[in-house]
């Protein structure tokens, strides 16, 4: 089955200011504005699945502590 044929369209509507956002992270990251999407959508999957599992996701230097913990709802 083609690549084609396994995708979904789908429009969503943003504010000029989370488009700004999108473009300069696709510029950051070398890629789409999708591309974004995609890896937010699995980041979230990540940070949810984590949460349910009683753990936590979150930034820390090397060997310390969370300095800033991923809350999910």
């Amino acid at each position: 089955m083609s690549q084609t044929k396994d995708r979904v369209r789908l429009s969503l509507d943003v504010s000029k200011e989370l488009n700004e956002k999108l473009e300069d992270l696709a510029d950051k990251i070398g890629g789409t504005k999708s591309e974004v999407l995609r890896r937010a959508i699995a980041l979230m999957e990540v940070a949810v699945d984590a949460r349910a599992a009683g753990k936590r996701l979150g930034i820390a230097e090397k060997g310390q502590p969370l300095s800033t913990e991923i809350v999910t709802v």
